[in-house]
């Protein structure tokens, strides 16, 4: 005799309902209440100071502003006569990215590559060693020193030293002269970035645990450069992205430097830089809405270099 599947009643069966991401959030939101609690001055202060700026900044790229009279609506003119009627532009266009190309890679390289030997020495050492390499990022207008050792008489050092030692018969006017200005605020610079980067680095090193260094020995790891490529590298991912940060910042926002060593403007623009051409259009003559329509392009060249680098930095390691 078969035996009938008994039937069940399903009236009275709930099924549970869905849960929307609205329910999630606000569950999440809940959980970490005292989290977001403590974020919250920072956020309200990052928001209010850099998101809304650049939403400013670029909203003001598509008008004629003056600060006078009401904003025009100009759409995109202020981007064709940067690129198409700016002459100047494109001078700071490619000073910019020469400085970036040179002073970006090569600080960053040697923060590291410095950071790498110090970590080395005694603690001491180490302690003073940092102070040194730190301290032209903390002392304000220290390079002002390089006016003089760049001083275009025979007082200036290097003039004086060049001079005695019979390489040159007369002064070179290292910062009137547009052949040299460049290259002096880029060294100027090189030696003004070696502060901030120098300091995340050595944070990065000393927090590697040093198990792993014994580890990869076992593993097969036999000399100092697969010990830095395998194991130290990776181990300081986030040091390596906010030096990179930090370093690319530096080098695309030259401008004080720039303005106190070789004038403002340089001689026939030679050292003028993206920040200073926006500096000149927005603090001088006030043209808002051009000096936004530079300041949206120098942003948008400035994340992009960074999503660049920090995928270049992810293959560290693998």
């Amino acid at each position: 005799m078969a035996l009938k599947p008994i039937e069940q009643p399903t009236e009275n069966i709930i099924y549970p309902n869905k849960e929307t991401r609205w329910s999630k959030f606000k569950k999440e939101l809940k959980r970490g209440k005292h989290y977001y609690i403590l974020m919250a001055p920072y956020m309200i202060i990052f928001t209010l100071f850099t998101i809304v700026p650049v939403m400013v900044s670029l909203f003001l790229s598509f008008f004629s502003f003056n600060m006078l009279e009401l904003p025009t609506f100009v759409g995109w003119e202020n981007y064709s006569r940067l690129f198409l009627n700016d002459d100047i532009f494109m001078i700071a266009l490619k000073n910019t990215l020469i400085f970036a190309a040179i002073t970006g890679p090569v600080s960053y390289i040697a923060c590291f590559l410095f950071a790498w030997i110090i970590n080395e020495l005694s603690p001491k050492v180490r302690a003073f060693m940092t102070v040194i390499f730190y301290a032209p990022s903390i002392s304000g207008n220290v390079f002002f020193i390089w006016l003089i050792i760049f001083s275009g008489d025979t007082y200036g050092y290097l003039n004086g030293f060049l001079m005695q030692t019979g390489f040159l018969l007369e002064p070179i006017q290292w910062l009137r002269d547009e052949q040299y200005v460049l290259w002096v605020v880029i060294l100027v610079q090189l030696w003004l970035s070696l502060g901030t980067s120098f300091l995340v680095f050595i944070a990065g090193l000393q927090t590697i645990d040093r198990s792993l260094v014994e580890a990869g020995a076992m593993d097969g790891i036999k000399n100092r450069w697969q010990e830095l490529w395998y194991i130290t590298l990776p181990s300081m991912k986030p040091q390596l992205l906010l030096g990179s940060v930090l370093q690319i910042t530096m080098a695309f926002a030259v401008a004080d430097i720039s303005m106190a060593l070789a004038g403002f403007p340089s001689v026939n623009y030679a050292a003028h830089t993206v920040v200073t051409h926006l500096i000149d259009f927005g603090t001088i003559r006030f043209e808002m809405g051009y000096a936004s329509a530079i300041a949206t392009i120098l942003f948008i060249i400035m994340v992009s270099t960074n999503l660049l680098v920090q995928k270049v930095l992810r293959k560290v390691g693998t």
